[in-house]
């Protein structure tokens, strides 16, 4: 099983972090500041916003300039540690959960179990909120799939079931792959590739609302381990 996990408002909460670094990769870059009056970001990867922000902010051929952005928005991610550490903190349970599922990994009953990321965010920016908060222990980070691949957040759960199957030698299509997010357009990647969806509802939507994006199982938060298990690892036992 591959249990790809989403970042913000589902492992970590850093608000403000992405909009602290888009800003002044933007000033520096170009010498703009960051426009108003943007739509909601989440559930969305690095590539659309990045898109979004350059056209608002008027910067000339915003698609062309995206890869260019990206770049220096790796490039400072890593400064922003010591922030993440300041401000930024894991949601209750989140280190509980991922651990708990690293040992079913362990298990001597022949079951591959892997975990890593299907995140909005690019990989140095996922890498600085999840390291300063001492997430990354349980998670294969180098088979994940990031915001830098598609505006489309449904584009990267390809890219991470063909990264793990070259890591692991193993077939992790279908329902052999789980979803973790908090948003409908966590779930809706997993309805487009066949994978199954465990919503939860740490972030601005309910619980509803991610039942109604396609959701097999919602939970709350991460705070119950043996519940978040059930739900990962048998959807039907949590349903």
């Amino acid at each position: 099983m591959l249990v790809l996990w989403d970042v913000d408002y589902t492992l970590v909460v850093t608000d403000g972090l992405g909009k602290h670094l888009y800003e002044v990769v933007l000033a520096e870059l170009y010498g703009l500041d960051m426009p108003g009056g943007l739509g909601s970001m989440a559930g969305r990867t690095d590539t659309s916003i990045a898109l979004e922000v350059l056209a608002a902010a008027g910067v000339p051929d915003p698609l062309g300039e995206v890869p260019r952005f990206q770049q220096g928005l790796a490039a400072r991610a890593p400064g922003l540690d010591s922030m993440v550490r300041q401000y930024g903190r894991a949601l209750p349970g989140a280190a509980e959960a991922l651990a708990a599922i690293s040992s079913l990994a362990r298990r001597d009953d022949g079951q591959l179990l892997v975990q890593s990321l299907l995140t909005g965010n690019i990989p140095a920016l996922a890498q600085v909120k999840l390291g300063a908060l001492g997430l990354t222990a349980h998670l294969d980070l180098s088979i994940g799939a990031y915001g830098d691949v598609s505006g489309v957040r449904a584009d990267l759960v390809p890219v991470a079931r063909a990264n793990a199957a070259r890591g692991y030698d193993a077939d992790f299509s279908g329902t052999a792959t789980v979803l973790v997010g908090d948003t409908p357009n966590d779930i809706e990647a997993a309805a487009v590739s066949g994978a199954r969806a465990v919503g939860v509802a740490s972030g601005s939507f309910t619980m509803q609302q991610l039942r109604d994006a396609g959701a097999e199982v919602v939970l709350p938060d991460l705070t119950d381990t043996s519940v978040v298990l059930s739900a990962i690892c048998s959807v039907e036992a949590a349903g």
